[in-house]
């Protein structure tokens, strides 16, 4: 007669494998979600600059036929739909835009400023409040500066340095230290022509 074999329940995982299996997967988790994050909100900018380029695009569309941009109170709106306080002999030509002005990746409206508040130039301003969604701080995307965060008075954000940051540096005597020139004159005298220093 044949012994009857029994089977051994399966082990299963120790609370040591468990806390060390947990461990790993939350290390993983701080490495990568921090990374996603940052790429989509990076993302979300891009996205936001290049909308703004396709209503500039769009307004001077609009301003060769109209013969000039939309006011502050008109907003972006007269790209979807003639405004009402619009001449009847303007050549409105729209919609301009299909559908409606869309939202920024963070749900908030764009902003719309003509004659420009904030810019330099004849241009509109056209701005996002950016990943914060609060005006006037500095991840703003606006029209006038192509990037994040700058106004018109931000001269860093907008273009170079000022110019005190790229002279010389000043000796203590307040003039500009001179680069020092290397003498012309060379000796011609043959080192074995030299006379030796006599020994003492």
């Amino acid at each position: 007669m044949k012994p009857i074999r029994t089977r051994r329940p399966p082990a299963g995982f120790t609370l040591v494998e468990m806390l060390v299996v947990l461990a790993i997967l939350v290390l993983l988790v701080s490495m990568v979600v921090p990374r996603i994050i940052g790429s989509q909100k990076k993302a979300d900018i891009n996205a936001t600059k290049t909308q703004i380029g396709m209503f500039k695009a769009t307004l001077e569309r609009y301003a060769l036929d109209c013969k000039k941009f939309p006011t502050t109170e008109q907003g972006l709106e007269a790209l979807v739909s003639k405004p009402a306080d619009m001449d009847e002999n303007v050549a409105w030509d729209g919609p301009y835009v299909t559908g409606e002005i869309p939202k920024d990746p963070w749900g908030n409206d764009y902003q719309y400023a003509y004659p420009p508040e904030r810019g330099t130039g004849d241009n509109p301003d056209i701005w996002s409040y950016g990943p914060d969604g609060e005006d006037n701080t500095e991840d703003d995307i606006c029209s006038w500066s192509g990037g994040s965060g700058a106004r018109s008075g931000d001269q860093d954000a907008m273009g170079e340095k000022p110019a005190e940051t790229r002279r010389e540096p000043r000796t203590d005597s307040g003039m500009e230290s001179p680069t020092p020139r290397r003498s012309s004159t060379r000796s011609t005298t043959p080192r074995s022509e030299r006379t030796p220093s006599s020994k003492l």
